[in-house]
């Protein structure tokens, strides 16, 4: 079977974007379940920017492990010093 060019670009497209969601994906969640703390700079990024509900699971998960802690930019509410 001979596939054109056009559909051995897109081909490639899907599977690149597949990887990097998947890689970003396993990122935020290994920060917000295994970070050893709520202020990593990448887990930050990744967790500010994540759709709405995505968000608050990962802040509710940085929460019940950093109670004590200031929360990160992404999970601040108020002030910057109460959880959301």
């Amino acid at each position: 079977m001979n596939k054109s060019p056009a559909l051995k670009v897109l081909l490639v497209v899907l599977i690149a974007t597949a990887v990097v969601t998947l890689y970003v994906g396993k990122r935020w969640y290994d920060y917000v379940s295994k970070a050893k703390s709520p202020y990593e700079e990448i887990g930050i990024a990744l967790n500010s920017r994540a759709p709405g509900p995505l968000n608050r699971w990962g802040c509710a998960q940085l929460q019940e492990r950093f109670a004590k802690s200031i929360p990160p930019y992404g999970c601040a509410a108020g002030d910057g010093r109460q959880w959301k």
